[in-house]
């Protein structure tokens, strides 16, 4: 399982359990995983995530919401016992399903009662028995509602899989030469199904790198991996590594 995005991930796995589990068929166009962290703390755990250019529905004790995808740390603060099940969709994956630009939704939530235009959303999910259970009810809510194929959703996919594939693909004009799309119509496309430009996503998949480097274990040579993920020196690295992570690379580095 990729855990890139959980900040401390180390010490996070030993406070929460996620599983994931493959969506239906049907769904499988347009979600990427169903994922299910479950928690029993004695004390209150806080934990950092640094999100995806996904967007996310999630069914919890507390309501379920759709989530836009978030530029900043997601934090999560964890007590007593609970679970929550999440719908995680391809990048581009929700543009069908929501019939605007997912741009609408960055840095915001909304009622899945608004999305869906049915109350009570959440109680069949985290009232079930087990997660075969609780994704069961999910599924339940979303397969009625399955939108036509959208063409794009692929092309957006298959945009966003060249990012994250290619380190070496660090600026967007980089990302327009090997796509045959110009700066412009990526920009465009990204606001439309995305929900951020390609820039930020480019980014954002740098930051998720540069932390798993860290949280991997071992010294870590912060200079050459700067350059190596394009940056123009270290300094600035480090500057757009303390202002996503929350603190310096070195002091991160330590407390992993």
């Amino acid at each position: 399982m990729d855990t890139r995005g959980v900040l401390d991930e180390q010490t996070g796995r030993t406070k929460f359990r996620l599983r994931t589990v493959d969506p239906a068929p049907a769904l499988a166009p347009f979600v990427h995983y169903h994922w299910i962290v479950s928690w029993d703390l004695t004390e209150p755990f806080t934990q950092q995530v640094i999100p995806h250019p996904n967007v996310h529905v999630a069914f919890s004790d507390e309501g379920a919401l759709v989530h836009g995808i978030i530029r900043g740390r997601f934090t999560r603060r964890l007590t007593g016992r609970g679970h929550v099940l999440g719908v995680r969709f391809h990048p581009g994956g929700f543009r069908p399903w929501l019939g605007d630009r997912v741009s609408t939704l960055t840095d915001r939530t909304l009622p899945v009662t608004d999305w869906l235009g049915v109350a009570g959303t959440e109680k069949p999910v985290v009232e079930a028995t087990d997660d075969a259970a609780m994704v069961a009810a999910a599924e339940a809510l979303l397969l009625p509602r399955v939108p036509e194929p959208d063409p794009v959703v692929t092309q957006v996919r298959d945009l966003v899989a060249l990012i994250q594939d290619d380190l070496a693909l660090t600026r967007v004009d980089h990302l327009a030469q090997t796509s045959g799309l110009s700066v412009r119509a990526l920009q465009r496309l990204f606001s439309e199904y995305v929900g951020v430009g390609p820039k930020w996503v480019i980014r954002r998949h740098r930051m998720h790198e540069a932390a798993a480097r860290a949280d991997a274990g071992g010294p870590v040579d912060w200079a050459a991996l700067a350059a190596e993920l394009g940056y123009c020196d270290q300094a600035h690295f480090t500057r757009e590594f303390t202002a996503a992570i929350g603190v310096s690379p070195a002091r991160y580095r330590l407390r992993t």
